[in-house]
């Protein structure tokens, strides 16, 4: 290892959607420098889209698909699943030992899929036990009684206790803690740090010319979030568009004949559909109005783009959108309908209320602090100062 570098190794699983690899961008972004290398794990098919910036790197382990909770298949390859998951985990492994990182930051699962990281972690802690290894959760992983079962079946409390060096919470403890509703034992509570949600780019823009009004409709990844599109679509052929447009980004997952057909509906309307952009943060802050699900990413770039906000929650086969819905909600941050209740006339209702006073939830963002990517570089400043100290001392001693 290149003392004058301080390498980040970062897992992102990613099965089927967008919201693991855009967060794991987001922070690879910030901590990058010109004295931190990082590369980043990746199970997206989608992840060569993306700009990279200079210092931070990919390497791609083949692409599995969430079938279920606990199902889970290969994207492309025509292979057992379990062939699948081992050809990742001997990918995983052998990239961890030759980058041999000071960090390692593990998105979300202890583990990685299918316990895929669980001989790397091992391995680190008996071979480069001075490697810090960090495990960062998003705010909320589902409804408290299914999560706690599920982590005590794995044995997840365990894993953390043994492998782990600390857990970022990529959330405010004051919003919704999981230390205390996932029950996480003392010792692992105590190694739990708040970084607070983590900030988008906000792009500078220019004071836009148009009458209309704008409202964006976004799905994130698009593999399970066509029902909104439907509505939308189906509120504007009962309704009409009168005094706004309308930019649909359907995510690059949303299956062709469904994009096909919402394009010929859209023909008739004040509707532009698009299946993928680079920066959606500069779509989203050129509009008046964002329509959308709960992923955390999704509430992330509205509340950095501080736009007031429509989401309909996905409630299977987790209920974490539902839950970070009404926790939002609850604050005055955005509004939402519930995804076995919404139609088109309960959505033109709430779209037209939002449209014609934004200001109480403009304001509610403004007040609402965004720490999450100030507290992660403030940590890695103290890991870094750590390996320095230790590597003095190593100096020290072969001297001596």
């Amino acid at each position: 290892m290149d003392s004058g570098t301080f390498n980040i190794l970062m897992y992102s699983h990613d099965t089927y959607g967008l919201g693991h690899i855009r967060r794991t961008m987001a922070i690879a972004r910030h901590l990058v420098s010109k004295k931190v290398n990082i590369l980043i794990v990746t199970g997206s098919p989608i992840v060569g889209r993306f700009s990279f910036p200079e210092g931070v790197d990919f390497v791609r382990v083949p692409g599995m698909i969430k079938k279920s909770n606990t199902v889970y298949v290969p994207h492309s390859i025509k292979v057992d699943p379990k062939k699948a998951i081992s050809i990742r985990k001997k990918i995983i492994t052998a990239t961890a030992k030759a980058f041999d990182p000071d960090l390692f930051v593990v998105d979300k699962v202890p583990v990685g899929l299918k316990g895929e990281v669980l001989p790397i972690l091992r391995w680190f802690r008996k071979c480069r036990p001075d490697t810090e290894i960090v495990l960062g959760l998003r705010d909320i992983l589902d409804d408290p009684e299914s999560t706690r079962a599920e982590w005590k079946k794995k044995k997840y409390y365990e894993v953390l206790r043994d492998l782990y060096s600390e857990v970022w919470v990529y959330g405010e403890q004051g919003m919704y803690d999981p230390v205390t509703e996932y029950a996480f034992p003392e010792d692992v509570a105590a190694k739990c740090r708040f970084t607070g949600y983590i900030p988008r780019r906000v792009p500078k823009m220019r004071a836009p010319r148009r009458k209309e009004k704008l409202v964006v409709v976004t799905i994130g990844g698009g593999g399970d979030g066509y029902p909104v599109l439907d509505n939308y679509m189906r509120m504007l052929e009962q309704n009409g568009s009168i005094g706004f447009r309308t930019l649909m980004i359907t995510g690059p997952f949303l299956p062709a004949d469904r994009l096909d057909a919402l394009a010929d509906r859209a023909r008739h309307l004040n509707v532009r559909i698009v299946p993928f952009v680079k920066n959606i943060e500069k779509k989203m802050a050129s509009a008046d109005l964002v329509i959308g699900m709960c992923g955390y990413n999704t509430m992330c770039e509205i509340l950095s783009l501080k736009k007031p906000a429509l989401v309909i929650p996905r409630d299977t086969p987790r209920r974490e959108q539902l839950i970070r819905a009404e926790v939002f909600k609850k604050h005055g941050l955005i509004d939402f309908l519930q995804w076995d209740k919404v139609t088109p006339e309960l959505m033109r209702e709430k779209v037209d209320a939002m449209l014609a006073d934004p200001g109480p939830y403009i304001d509610a963002m403004k007040a609402f602090d965004m720490t999450g990517l100030t507290t992660m570089r403030a940590r890695l400043e103290q890991f870094m100062e750590r390996r320095d100290l230790r590597e003095e001392g190593s100096a020290e001693d072969e001297n001596a």
